[in-house]
């Protein structure tokens, strides 16, 4: 299904450790709004998709989803290798490392871990892209947050990369709620599950 390509969809350079970043950063990765939120979400609503293009934009943006996770976790374990004990604990880092040493693990900016319940799959496709098209703007507001913390040139190169990539998606996804649209009856957009209801 998928052709895979040994590196980033936009170069992460990171030179410079910096592990209090990292711990906003690391949100986009597990935190209620981030990449494998969204890949799983659009990854399991292809399959009630009844309509098949629309399932292909599904497709498309869950798999580039998880090209960005991987970026995500690009540029957090470029701000955290090679740290000391010493910075690790100065920086407020250390909950963090107790658990998990400096390899990467979903969690939110706050601590706490990923969950399949920070994304629905309800198999109506209006219910489906809506939330997808919600989605896209928290993540967009999320990446908006991240930049006004932080200054440094080259992690907000890939993070403006990633910004605009989830303005692309909902742009798609409004289309795709357009296609569903145009096989409905405009009278009862809402009334009706073309999964369920026509057949």
């Amino acid at each position: 299904m998928w052709n895979y390509e040994k590196r980033l969809q936009y170069p992460v350079k990171i030179t410079r450790t910096n592990p209090k970043m990292a711990q906003v950063i690391i949100s986009q990765f597990g935190g209620p709004d981030g990449e494998l939120a969204a890949s799983m979400r659009y990854l399991s609503q292809r399959y009630t998709m009844p309509y098949k293009e629309v399932t292909g934009i599904l497709t498309d943006i869950g798999t580039e989803e998880l090209a960005h996770m991987e970026m995500i976790c690009a540029i957090v374990y470029q701000l955290t290798k090679d740290l000391t004990p010493e910075e690790i604990e100065k920086y407020g880092f250390d909950k963090y490392y107790v658990d998990h040493t400096l390899a990467l693990w979903p969690q939110a900016a706050a601590g706490t871990p990923w969950t399949a319940t920070y994304f629905q799959s309800k198999g109506d496709p209006i219910t489906d892209l809506s939330e997808d098209m919600a989605a896209e703007q928290k993540a967009r507001t999320t990446y908006d947050n991240i930049l006004r913390l932080i200054k440094d040139p080259e992690i907000c190169d890939p993070i403006r990369f990633l910004r605009e990539r989830e303005i692309v998606h909902y742009q798609r996804f409004g289309e795709s709620l357009r296609i569903v649209q145009d096989h409905l009856d405009s009278r009862n957009f809402y009334a009706i599950n073309p999964e369920f209801d026509i057949k």
